[in-house]
């Protein structure tokens, strides 16, 4: 499940792998009106995270960060948002992850500067979506991105059942036999106990 937290526009999109088949299930927009209490908004994002859990009993919740801006009130709504949608999850059960907007472009386009336009046409692309108007939102898409990317993140991690782990780059190898473990384990006479 993923999501793209919102005030007044919350994105949600739920997709089901299966091996290397990826399936859209749902993808779309909870809109709230900005003429409602801001409390009473938030409960609407907490029914309807709900509703969808209960409906799709989702495995793995991504969410997006938000970014940083220059108005603190906007940040404090949103991140009220977030935390609406990330306790609803946590109360379900469900893992959650977050993931930052640059880090969710460049797991879709391989650009962390890419536009949303951009990310909606590989989504299209990678997922075989029709351009539609019912998926023209970008709040709906970005929610998808966001998904997708949790899914890459799983899959590239080796964490997803029936996949192949990623073998660790000759890099990161050197690190682990170049640590604290790899020196005692080499030279043993040379580590004095208390």
């Amino acid at each position: 499940m993923g999501i793209d937290p919102g005030t007044l526009a919350m994105g949600y999109s739920l997709l089901a792998i299966d091996g290397s088949s990826l399936l859209l299930l749902e993808m779309g927009v909870l809109k709230l009106s900005a003429r409602k209490d801001p409390y009473e908004r938030l409960g609407l994002i907490h029914k309807k995270i709900t509703e969808l859990i209960g409906h799709y009993r989702p495995h793995d919740f991504a969410i997006e960060a938000p970014f940083f801006g220059k108005n603190v009130q906007s940040m404090l709504k949103l991140g009220r948002a977030q935390g609406v949608a990330i306790a609803t999850a946590m109360h379900a059960g469900i893992p959650v992850t977050e993931y930052s907007p640059k880090k969710i472009k460049q797991s879709i386009t391989g650009n962390g500067n890419a536009d949303k336009d951009q990310v909606w046409k590989m989504l299209q692309q990678i997922l075989g979506l029709q351009a539609t108007t019912q998926y023209s939102q970008y709040d709906a898409s970005d929610a998808l991105a966001v998904a997708l990317c949790h899914h890459f993140q799983n899959q590239w991690a080796g964490q997803i059942p029936g996949e192949k782990k990623a073998t660790p780059s000759r890099k990161t190898a050197e690190k682990k036999n170049n640590g604290w473990e790899s020196f005692i384990r080499n030279n043993p006479g040379k580590v004095r106990l208390p």
